[in-house]
């Protein structure tokens, strides 16, 4: 409770991924650290002879990790083939539906920047989320200067194409693309210049719509593993509506066929905080709405706000608009950054698995190039947070006699690089470590 130092501490300034500290804290106190999202199969049709003579509907939770990392299907995906196998379907004689409608339909962040949106890092957020809603595009460099290099989306499960104009420029040249794509289309438009020399590249993009990415990449594992689906993979929203609502299914007769839970939310935490992973936490706000309807943001913020309240963080301390810190009209005050970390740090539920989800300096995350052979080396867990004039970094620090101290350096609006932002943070951190009594 002692301050060692402050300076403009109630200022109101962007955080960026600073943002998250609040999200996974609010999320850790209203879920608990064992939350797991939930993912049913489920079918109002018969089996007979081997055949599910109707429709297969997916029930989204929200769930963020499925398919992560497998671009060929995800795991969660073999294991239902399997169970559906063992139940004797051969063959589906319907459709592969996405039922999304446990979240509300806006799919991005209030004040994202609209020309963020292709980006992996504004990957759209929904109750069924594949390959954390982003999809690999290859770009290979034509085979002379001045030729146009070729752009190819890898997955067409996605539902994305993509066009280039992208210039083969001279050897040893810098990279530089840019993508292009308004939510509602499915092009994505590459554009800027790439060496002759360079080898093909792998970025990833946002796709469209996360519910048919999903149903069409479980389709696709349903009939590579050997059973038949005679239906098209679609979205409840597309689906005809039936006594006024776009539910093909009654809730209270349905089957459940299988049912997957997701890693708990210490795993999920951990790699949303060590790679600032922004799905993730848009997810877990919405995730915090409580009673029924649709989880919406709006929701989610209400109920972050009453658990700022409860530990004493003040509505001038703070405007928050998403999860993840990526619109620029969020600001927080280091005093409730400051806040929100002692809270977490001195209750016995939260310390420990809140403090392993953050970075350490110099080892892993966003901070594993940062402090290396400083003092501060090992000896800060952080959260970091960045964009363009925006360099965050808070957490805790443990000092040369043991003590553990909690901080928040915030820089906005500057007009040097960030990396020499970075260097005095990192310096002032190392100051910290070496700290004595």
């Amino acid at each position: 409770g002692e301050p060692l130092y402050r300076h403009n501490e109630s200022r109101l300034l962007v955080p960026a991924s600073n943002l998250k500290i609040v999200t996974l804290a609010a999320a850790a106190e209203r879920l608990g650290w064992n939350y797991r999202f939930e993912t049913r199969l489920a079918t109002e049709a018969a089996v007979l002879n081997g055949v599910l003579t109707g429709d297969l509907l997916v029930l989204g939770g929200g769930d963020p990790t499925i398919g992560r990392g497998d671009r060929a299907w995800s795991s969660v995906f073999d294991e239902w083939v399997d169970t559906l196998k063992a139940a004797g379907i051969q063959r589906i004689d319907g459709r592969i539906v996405g039922d999304d409608d446990a979240f509300e339909d806006q799919r991005f962040g209030l004040n994202w920047a609209w020309d963020d949106f292709p980006y992996d890092y504004s990957a759209p957020i929904g109750a069924l989320q594949y390959n954390e809603n982003v999809v690999d595009l290859r770009v290979t460099p034509g085979t002379v200067v001045g030729a146009r290099a070729t752009a190819e989306i890898l997955d067409a499960a996605s539902g994305l194409s993509a066009s280039s104009e992208v210039v083969t420029a001279a050897a040893a040249s810098t990279v530089d693309l840019d993508f292009e794509r308004f939510p509602g289309t499915s092009v994505v438009k590459v554009v800027g210049s790439v060496p002759v020399d360079a080898p093909a590249r792998v970025f990833s993009v946002a796709v469209d719509n996360p519910t048919l990415y999903f149903v069409r990449a479980l389709e696709r594992a349903l009939v590579e593993r050997g059973i038949a689906v005679t239906g098209d993979a679609v979205d409840i929203d597309d689906v005809a509506q039936t006594n006024g609502t776009n539910r093909i299914v009654d809730p209270n007769v349905f089957t459940v066929l299988a049912t997957h839970l997701s890693a708990p939310l210490t795993e999920v935490g951990t790699r949303l905080m060590k790679v600032s992973q922004n799905l993730y936490a848009e997810t877990l706000l919405k995730r915090l709405s409580a009673g029924p309807g649709p989880a919406t943001a709006k929701a989610g913020r209400d109920e972050m706000r009453a658990i700022l309240t409860s530990w004493g963080v003040t509505p001038g301390e703070y405007v928050i608009w998403d999860g993840s810190g990526l619109s620029r009209r969020d600001y927080i005050a280091p005093t409730a950054l400051v806040k929100v970390l002692t809270v977490m740090a001195r209750d016995a539920r939260h310390a420990d698995p809140f403090a392993a989800t953050l970075p350490v300096g110099g080892l892993d995350g966003t901070l594993d190039t940062r402090m290396k052979g400083s003092s501060a080396e090992g000896r800060v867990r952080a959260k970091t947070g960045s964009m363009s004039q925006v360099r965050t970094v808070a957490g805790y620090v443990t000092t040369a006699d043991g003590q553990t101290l909690v901080f928040a350096i915030m820089a906005n609006g500057f007009d040097v690089s960030s990396s020499k932002v970075d260097d005095a943070t990192d310096r002032a951190l190392a100051v910290l470590a070496s700290f004595e009594r």
